[in-house]
């Protein structure tokens, strides 16, 4: 384990808090009582909570003051994040609209440029100047098809609600409309510019204004409304175009065809890769568009949506359409997925018929149609990216374009324009963008904007990807970062990373941070594609969730035993780190395998199994974890939740023998105040029972002597629309803690 006795200045003892425990509150589940002694934790404005916060933080910011690489720790990582940085741009009518920030502003800028040469790109919105310390975002936007207004949500301290604003283009005036408690929502455009469909949750009684408080909210979110907005107009008069109280879980997400015709509605319940969808013709209603009235929608108030699929069974995502013919990317009867077309004016609706089908190998990632009827489509190979070109007609292979090793982050084109923008990155890459001319017989992938790191040589470092055998032997692909020539000693210390949950693929991605480490610290860095995400599909997904959530944990501990066996470090030096369903990951590992670590950081996880689906959107992740309401999912849960499942390892011979004396490794649980996704009570409930359970410190004699510490931010959110000062602050005191807890010196 990672040793308190390092080369920097030792840690004073530790004195934890020791709030209540409130032993009336125990559980019934199915027969087995389940204790919750620090239930008022849930209660997060309360004054006790903020309290034990505090106290907390003062523990933190004691263990924190004494790792000196904290400083040094910063003050790489802002020469290196000192760099510009560019998203791909999107077109609409003759204008370019990207994102850039030119080094250590606090959130980049949204710019617009008219044409691509000879024309000066301007600032056309800046989040820096919504909020003096950088805690308001921009959370998502949208340009009508003229290029003549913007929308644009806003979003406070990290948190998940939107405001959703409007401004003109042209002379960048604001106008007065303005939307509140948008929440899980896409800004989509009608054609004609009147407005957009959104989708909002019902304002909580007694709110007047209709403007969101400071606090943070963890009521469970019910009853999601899609409403159209027309510009110039109060909320309070825009349409409501669909609800189901019959429903009240379900989430719609509305997207408006290219050529304008339709809206095509995507109705899901969980985080599962299945939805409903309905569409509804724009075109067929009375007066067009100035038919999304109260009094010319039908009966009930809303539009005319026909249910084309009708059941939770698959995955559709819009690709594209022509005329009643629409293509979607489809898991239906293909894990790996697939391209399928359907007519909805067929005599016979719901016929479907392959275009792409599903590859034997590969993951069908994603598709975008392009100038005319052209497909861009991305494959995902033993976690590498394969991009082809392909006839949006007939699903036929045109060409390959190549990529090198890396990830496709995003292809940004319209049937309506010949270029094409492809943003790529790798872990040696920090970003190319590059246009291609589809319209070309041969097209070619010219480097349109590339971005550099000042400092950083990529020649210095080598990427590589191994396979390593799990519990059961299944083989796990694994991406090794390291300096050159790095002799396997067992001497290096090593960061593991993992997610493995709900279907999301961890692929190749620059960062500075993980640059700084290799290069200043001597760090191996490793991510681990383990089961439970979606690199190898839908089968590789279910294979980590449900009834096999523990595959997920027992790929990644066997991902530190392999990394310990090849050399590449040793448990005293492993330190291992996750966030949200990554978090779980971190914290479950560490409580089956507390020997194996040399330090663990996690990030905003998801500790309590058992009630984790009471709060905010907590409920949609059931189809990963199953929920602690039914008897059988119950028994899978408790067997593996954090909170539930903290054991003191000096009691358990064989981590006693190899732990030297038996300890938990030296933890740094991170959150933020105002996290409405995972709520902050996840990780103040586990870190109060770690620390009661260990008695970690000086305190009883406890062989628990590694600090089990939390870093709690303020202001801030699950992941989403921090600053770039933030970012920087958490990473120098994350890696500063994991360096003084193994020992690790620097290297100048």
């Amino acid at each position: 384990m990672g040793s308190l006795a390092t080369a920097d200045e030792p840690l004073p003892p530790l004195k934890y808090p020791q709030p209540r425990r409130d032993d009336d509150i125990v559980d019934d589940y199915h027969g087995v009582l389940v204790p919750d002694p620090y239930r008022w934790m849930e209660e997060l404005d309360s004054k006790e909570v903020k309290e034990f916060v505090d106290a907390q933080s003062a523990v933190a910011s004691a263990v924190l003051s004494t790792c000196d690489h904290r400083g040094r720790l910063r003050g790489q990582l802002t020469a290196l994040f000192d760099h510009p940085r560019f998203r791909a741009p999107f077109k609409r009518r003759g204008s370019y609209f990207y994102f850039h920030n030119p080094g250590l502003r606090p959130h980049s800028a949204l710019y617009v440029q008219r044409g691509l040469g000879g024309a000066e790109p301007d600032v056309l919105l800046d989040p820096n100047t919504f909020s003096d310390d950088g805690t308001v975002s921009l959370g998502m936007v949208g340009v009508s098809d003229d290029g003549e207004h913007l929308a644009y949500g806003t979003s406070a301290s990290g948190s998940d609600w939107v405001t959703i604003r409007v401004m003109r283009v042209r002379d960048k005036e604001h106008l007065p409309d303005t939307m509140s408690w948008v929440k899980f929502s896409r800004i989509a455009w009608t054609r004609d510019g009147l407005g957009f469909f959104y989708s909002r949750f019902p304002a909580p009684r007694g709110d007047v204004g209709g403007e969101m408080d400071s606090g943070i909210k963890t009521d469970v979110n019910l009853n999601h409304e899609v409403y159209y907005h027309f510009l110039g107009t109060e909320q309070s008069q825009d349409v409501l175009c669909w609800r189901d109280p019959d429903h009240p879980k379900y989430i719609y997400i509305p997207e408006v065809t290219e050529d304008g015709k339709y809206v095509i509605l995507s109705v899901s319940e969980t985080s599962e890769p299945v939805n409903k969808l309905y569409y509804c013709d724009l075109s067929a209603l009375a007066h067009g568009l100035g038919g999304i009235t109260k009094q010319s929608t039908h009966g009930n108030g809303m539009l005319p949506f026909v249910k084309l699929v009708d059941k939770f069974e698959a995955y559709y995502g819009l690709i594209a359409n022509d005329g009643t013919e629409f293509t979607f990317l489809t898991n239906k009867d293909a894990p790996k997925y697939k391209l399928a077309r359907v007519d909805v004016d067929d005599d016979a609706p719901g016929s479907w018929t392959d275009v792409v089908p599903e590859d034997d190998k590969a993951v069908l990632e994603s598709a975008c149609a392009v100038h005319g009827h052209k497909l861009l489509v991305n494959y995902l190979s033993d976690v590498k990216y394969v991009l082809q070109m392909r006839s949006l007609v007939t699903g036929e292979f045109l060409r390959d374009i190549p990529i090198d090793i890396g990830t496709v982050n995003g292809i940004s084109g319209r049937r309506v324009d010949s270029e094409v923008f492809i943003e790529f990155a790798s872990f040696l890459t920090p970003g190319i963008i590059y246009r291609c001319d589809v319209s070309a017989e041969i097209p070619e992938m010219d480097v349109y904007r590339e971005i550099s790191v000042p400092g950083f040589d990529r020649n210095e470092f080598e990427a590589k990807q191994v396979f390593y055998p799990s519990k059961d032997g299944t083989k796990i692909p694994m991406f090794i970062i390291s300096k050159k020539g790095m002799d396997l000693d067992g001497s290096h210390p090593a960061l593991l990373f993992g997610y493995g949950g709900f279907g999301v693929s961890i692929t190749p991605q620059f960062s500075v941070t993980r640059v700084v480490l290799m290069r200043n610290l001597g760090f191996v860095t490793c991510v681990a594609n383990i089961r439970g995400g979606g690199e190898y599909g839908e089968d590789w997904h279910r294979a980590g969730s449900l009834a096999n959530k523990q595959n997920c944990f027992d790929d990644f501990i066997a991902a530190g035993e392999f990394l310990v066996s090849a050399g590449y470090t040793s448990p005293a030096r492993l330190c291992i780190e996750g966030g949200s369903n990554g978090g779980l990951l971190v914290a479950a590992c560490m409580n089956q395998r507390p020997d194996l670590f040399g330090c663990a950081l996690a990030h905003v996880g998801v500790m309590d199994m058992l009630r984790f689906h009471k709060f905010t959107i907590g409920r949609a992740w059931t189809c990963d974890f199953g929920c602690s309401d039914n008897e059988e999912e119950f028994h899978w849960l408790i067997k593996y939740s954090p909170l539930h499942n903290v054991r003191r390892p000096w009691e358990k011979e064989k981590w006693a023998a190899a732990t030297g004396g038996g300890q938990y490794p030296a933890t740094m649980l991170l959150t933020a105040d105002h996290d409405d996704r995972v709520v902050p009570s996840h990780t103040l409930k586990f870190l109060a029972t770690m620390q009661h359970v260990l008695r970690a410190g000086a305190e009883g004699g406890s062989p628990q002597t590694n600090p089990i510490i939390a870093r709690i931010e303020r202001n801030s959110g699950h992941c989403c629309g921090r600053s770039t000062q933030k970012i920087i602050d958490e990473a120098a005191d994350r890696y500063a803690f994991a360096a003084k807890m193994m020992g690790v010196s620097w290297i100048d």
